[in-house]
């Protein structure tokens, strides 16, 4: 069995297209150009804007030409991270799909349901002549992942509807009516290569196993951030007397993704490298006790290598793991509104040595208060700002603030209690969604967010319950249907 052969048909066949073109974030153009290829083959109508972002519209059917226009939404591109131990090529290779059990994964890459499953249910929809709606726009939008700039392009003249469903959240029966905004912290150490020392002994640290997880929806869960379980060793390692060195550091990939492996090439002075090893396996010790309940395969290797030909002058090492020890990372704040969200947060997402030796540090700050959020942007650029590192930001995006009064909120909610029997939970996301850029252009725009159940987004352990797969698409049929 593969995923063609699950049901509904429709939107699994349409999701195994799409896992077959690799789609990473600003490399869209061949999921965009399958997608107006699309359009024509069903005659439907399509326009492109420059940023890339594409529309589908299709009429109303018979007896609902009335009915307000409803767009449908989700974005193209998709996190791609995969275990070290797997050869793929994400510019150019498929996704290898498995079925196991209830749940659909991949083979030791993320499986890109986050949001290929929305642009599936958008097909089948398009596709449908046994669905009765409104007429439809159905937007698909580009790079949200790095950090929204196909919604933040988005004109002010490109949608007609007012009623928007968007369909990039990952808990069936759960309604999202708001989200936080966030904005992207960097910052560059320029540093001094210096040739290695002679009589140091040379090794390779490496901590990894940990499961990695999106920096949103699960920055309160208590995973381990590997850049920060790295810097922890490294710091109680810059004592005088170990005389440590820094030759390569690297951790993370992604702005919201919680770092799953990171890694450093150190010396020490020879006499002190079994001091150092028995160090390190009480350190692994103490933090695997820490993490024994949410990462019960975090792992620090210890492998000796031969010495590098070059090694990071001493100033700058200093500062960097004390910037890295000190750099704030998970749960800032909650909120006072909503009962069990994170309000405010920042990830400390990755290291790494890029060109004109510099070494780069990426951070992610999100809050649903705009006010919090540019409080935590200060605390991490202060950090960094201490240590002697030049600072920058992105652009940012505003957060969606919740309409407890909206009226496909109403209409979700007495549905979803008609089609299962039971009340669907209305909540707001700490995550990330385009609804925010949404609501600044389209300011009349009245919205909610649904979807199936996915785990591990972002990581290689993404999976989407097949099972809720079909609740998702009956409920979002019966909303289309339902709306006068």
């Amino acid at each position: 069995m593969t995923i063609k052969d699950l049901q509904p048909s429709a939107i699994w066949g349409y999701f195994h297209d799409i896992t077959q073109i690799p789609r990473p974030s600003k490399k869209e153009q061949r999921i965009l150009a399958w997608l107006l290829d699309f359009a024509r083959e069903h005659n439907l109508e399509a326009k492109q804007d420059k940023a890339g972002n594409i529309l589908i519209t299709k009429p109303a059917t018979e007896g609902k030409e009335h009915v307000p226009t409803i767009i449908l939404q989700s974005h193209v591109d998709m996190v791609c991270e995969k275990n070290s131990d797997v050869t793929h090529d994400f510019d150019n290779d498929p996704i290898e799909t498995i079925i196991d059990g209830d749940w659909v994964k991949a083979n030791g890459t993320t499986l890109g349901a986050d949001n290929g499953i929305g642009v599936a249910a958008q097909l089948a929809v398009l596709a449908a002549d046994d669905i009765a709606h409104g007429k439809i726009e159905a937007l698909f939008t580009v790079d949200e992942e790095t950090g929204l700039t196909g919604a933040n392009a988005l004109g002010k003249e490109f949608l007609t509807g007012n009623i928007l469903i968007n369909l990039d959240t990952e808990e069936e029966g759960e309604i999202y009516i708001g989200c936080a905004g966030g904005k992207g912290t960097r910052a560059y150490f320029r540093y001094k290569e210096k040739d290695a020392p002679k009589k140091y002994f040379w090794f390779r640290i490496t901590a990894k196993g940990l499961r990695g997880g999106h920096s949103g929806s699960d920055i309160d869960k208590g995973l381990g951030n590997a850049n920060k379980i790295l810097t922890r060793f490294l710091h109680s390692l810059t004592r005088k007397k170990y005389g440590m060195i820094l030759s390569e550091i690297a951790g993370g990939n992604l702005h919201n993704a919680i770092p799953r492996e990171a890694y450093a090439i150190i010396g020490v002075k020879e006499k002190y490298k079994e001091e150092v090893r028995v160090k390190l396996n009480l350190f692994l010790s103490k933090v695997q006790e820490e993490y024994k309940h949410t990462e019960p395969n975090l792992d620090i290797q210890l492998e000796s290598v031969q010495i590098p030909s070059k090694v990071i002058n001493k100033r700058v090492t200093e500062r960097l793991i004390l910037a890295l020890y000190a750099c704030p990372h998970g749960v800032i704040g909650m909120s006072h509104d909503i009962e069990g969200l994170v309000e405010t947060s920042t990830n400390l997402a990755s290291v790494k040595m890029i060109h004109n030796n510099q070494i780069e540090v990426g951070t992610s700050q999100r809050s649903s208060v705009e006010s919090q959020k540019e409080y935590v942007v200060n605390m991490v650029s202060s950090v960094f700002d201490l240590a002697g590192a030049k600072v920058l930001h992105s652009e940012g995006y505003p957060g969606w603030k919740p309409n407890t009064e909206s009226a496909i909120l109403k209409l979700a909610v007495q549905e979803y209690q008609s089609l299962y029997n039971k009340e669907a939970k209305v909540k707001a996301i700490h995550a990330g969604l385009e609804c925010g850029l949404f609501l600044e252009k389209y300011p009349n725009l009245d919205m909610i967010s649904i979807g199936p159940d996915m785990t591990d987004v972002h990581s290689p352990d993404e999976r989407i319950k097949i099972s809720s797969v079909a609740k998702f698409w009956d409920y979002l049929v019966r909303i289309l249907e339902s709306i006068e």
